[in-house]
């Protein structure tokens, strides 16, 4: 902004703080050279036919300038998720995969029909006074009911990522009960429902919330989450991520970063760390089941066969049964 003058570089940097129109920044005496050098300098992005100050953070700025190109709208679904820092999920092999990259947008019912397009979803549906909040200048969606917005558009296994996720995060379940109960006539809603309702606050990430999916989707018992075994002195350090205490069954949902270092060294620490653990596991009088991301999403994955191999083995085990209990949240959990 160095070639500007001084008066029309504060009427800039106060007009941009929102989304502008090109003929406003021309009223304030910017001419189109003017616009193209500051965006090309990286002063001001430029998206939907609107500007807005280039030290905003590059992606907010597209979806502000996408919810200023429909006025009256506000910011939901998606983009709703990804600006309150909500997991999402989708299934990529899945023809009718909506667009998550897209800023997504919710008019009032009175507004044009919706629109689909590849960088912009609009939706119309009706927005009740508390299921919108101000961030970042932007009319958003609440947690409570971007939840039941993406728990109505996405099928099950999907929409428990983000339903999980909420959970964890201290959205009362009561609030998405009441988003519910306003939109108890809408499409999709009896799945929003069921969805609220399979959701644990003790799912820990996505491959623990795709898993709990599997064992129901598999007719296995519902498995006790991030559970603490007793070594006769104390609680062990551990938690693992599933148990079934009547089959004596523990599963550990291993994620790719498990393994994950800098160095060959450090490789090998966090495999012996693991390795040890299992044993202090297997001392419990426990079956152990390890598995992965592919083992929750394979349409043709034998996990439940394994895990219903080592209920077996586990019911038959005649040693004492160990001693165990729901492990206490973390610092981070209760922060």
């Amino acid at each position: 902004m160095d070639r500007l003058e001084d008066v029309v570089r504060e009427r800039l940097r106060f007009a941009a703080r929102s989304p502008v129109r090109r003929g406003v920044l021309r009223e304030l005496g910017l001419g189109d050279a003017d616009l193209r050098r500051l965006v090309r300098r990286k002063r001001l992005h430029h998206h939907h036919g609107h500007y807005i100050d280039g030290r905003v953070d590059a992606h907010l700025a597209v979806i502000a300038c996408a919810a200023a190109a429909y006025p009256g709208s506000a910011v939901s679904h998606f983009s709703a998720a990804r600006l309150a820092g909500l997991r999402v999920w989708t299934d990529a092999r899945r023809s009718s995969a909506p667009a998550i990259d897209a800023t997504w947008l919710t008019r009032p019912p009175t507004a044009m029909r919706n629109q689909r397009r590849p960088d912009i979803v609009v939706r119309r549906a009706g927005l009740a006074t508390g299921d919108v909040s101000d961030r970042d200048r932007l009319s958003v969606t609440s947690v409570a009911r971007t939840v039941v917005d993406l728990a109505r558009e996405l099928p099950l296994r999907e929409a428990i990522i983000t339903v999980d996720h909420a959970l964890s995060l201290g959205t009362p379940v009561t609030e998405l009960h009441s988003v519910v109960a306003r939109q108890q006539h809408w499409p999709g809603i009896r799945n929003a429902r069921a969805e609220i309702d399979f959701g644990d606050a003790r799912s820990e990430s996505v491959l623990e919330s795709l898993a709990r999916m599997a064992f129901a989707t598999a007719g296995l018992p519902a498995p006790v989450l991030q559970v603490q075994f007793s070594d006769g002195f104390g609680w062990m350090p551990e938690r693992v991520d599933f148990y079934w205490p009547r089959f004596r069954t523990v599963a550990e949902a291993d994620g790719l970063a498990k393994y994950e270092a800098d160095t060959p060294e450090d490789r090998r620490r966090r495999m012996r760390r693991s390795h040890r653990r299992d044993q202090r596991l297997a001392d419990r009088g426990v079956e152990l089941v390890h598995f992965g991301w592919e083992d929750a999403v394979a349409t043709h994955s034998d996990l439940s066969q394994r895990l219903r191999a080592a209920f077996i083995r586990g019911t038959s085990r005649t040693t004492a049964a160990p001693t165990w209990r729901v492990a206490p949240p973390t610092p981070a959990q209760v922060a």
